[in-house]
C-alpha cells in the first residue's frame, strides 16, 4: 500500500515542477516562435525567450529547446533605464535610437564581435516594434552588476540592451556558437 502512495507523491510532485519551471514561459510564445521559423532557415532546435513581464531580479532569460519541449538555461536579464516607468512595476518600450528603452519582438541572433562589453552578439530585429536594433546598437551582451541568482532586488539597467551575467552569457554563447543556423531571441511582454 505505501509504494502506490509515494509512486502517486513523485508523479504530482514531477508535474508541480514541470508547471512551476514553464510558468514565466507561456507555451503561446513557445508555440509563436515554432510556428514563426517553419520554412526559414533558423535554429529549429533552439531558441531564446525573454519575458519583460516578470521582475527584473527573478529568471525571465530561457534558452528553450523547441525539439523536447524544455528549458536548458534561465537566467536574470537587465532591461533598459528607459523603459523604467516612475511609481509603476510597469514597462515601456520603443525602438526609437537614444531612447534607452528595450524593444519587444523577435530578434535574430547574429554573428559575435569583441566590443567595450567583451565577446557580444549583434541583434538584427525582425518586427517594427524593433526594425532598428542593428542601428541603435542593441546587442545580447554580459555585464558585472547583473548577477547569476534570482533575488528580491531589481537588477542594474542597461541602454537598451539585454544584459546577462559573465556566467549566463558564457553558457548561452555555447548554445549560440554551435549553432550552424541563426537563432530566434524573442523578447515579450
Amino acid at each position: 500500500m505505501m509504494k502506490p502512495f509515494i509512486f502517486l507523491l513523485l508523479i504530482l510532485f514531477s508535474c508541480c515542477k514541470t508547471e512551476a519551471q514553464d510558468f514565466n514561459l507561456p507555451k503561446s510564445k513557445v508555440l509563436e516562435v515554432k510556428n514563426f521559423i517553419k520554412g526559414k532557415n533558423y535554429n529549429k532546435n533552439i531558441a531564446v525567450f525573454i519575458n519583460f513581464k516578470v521582475h527584473s531580479g527573478k529568471y525571465r532569460y530561457f534558452v528553450y529547446d523547441l525539439k523536447n519541449d524544455k528549458i536548458l538555461q534561465k537566467a536574470v536579464v537587465a532591461h533598459g533605464e528607459g523603459s523604467v516607468v516612475k511609481r509603476s512595476d510597469a514597462l515601456q518600450f520603443s525602438n526609437t535610437d537614444g531612447s534607452h528603452q528595450s524593444s519587444l519582438g523577435k530578434y535574430e541572433i547574429r554573428e559575435s564581435y569583441s566590443g567595450k562589453f567583451g565577446k557580444s552578439y549583434r541583434l538584427k530585429g525582425l518586427e517594427p516594434t524593433n526594425n532598428q536594433a542593428m542601428n541603435r546598437a542593441i546587442v545580447l551582451h554580459s555585464f558585472p552588476c547583473v548577477p547569476d541568482q534570482e533575488s528580491a532586488h531589481l537588477t542594474c539597467l542597461s541602454f537598451g540592451c539585454p544584459m546577462l551575467s559573465k556566467k549566463a552569457f558564457d553558457e548561452t554563447a555555447k548554445f549560440i556558437d554551435a549553432s550552424e543556423q541563426s537563432i530566434i531571441l524573442y523578447a515579450f511582454y
